[in-house]
């Protein structure tokens, strides 16, 4: 997101958030609980190692995850939603039952 930018319509601002291809991913998995970047790997394969890392940068930067990194061998680093990232709860869970939706009804085989 380019955090400078004025926005005119508040659907625009809030998909430079969390509309990139993976975050609304990366997010409802992140609603259950922290988790480690291996388990958001196994989670969300498709994702490369460097968009997963891209997304994970930019939701943090825009106050939406908190990267947690603990001293430890080997680095151990757990991301989380924040108190701001928890109010996509209810977004997050509309856009997953009307994935569930469409699925059922215009993706049978």
């Amino acid at each position: 997101m380019e955090r400078d930018k004025l926005y005119d319509c508040p659907v625009d601002a809030a998909l430079s958030v969390f509309g990139g291809k993976y975050k609304a991913i990366i997010l409802h998995h992140l609603l259950d609980g922290a988790l480690r970047f291996g388990e958001l790997r196994r989670l969300i394969p498709q994702a490369s190692h460097k968009v997963l890392i891209q997304h994970l940068r930019e939701l943090e930067r825009d106050g939406i995850i908190h990267r947690e990194v603990y001293p430890v061998v080997p680095p151990k680093t757990e991301y989380s939603l924040t108190d701001f990232g928890r109010t996509l709860t209810p977004v997050l869970d509309a856009i997953c039952t009307w994935g569930r939706t469409y699925m059922g009804n215009f993706l049978r085989k």
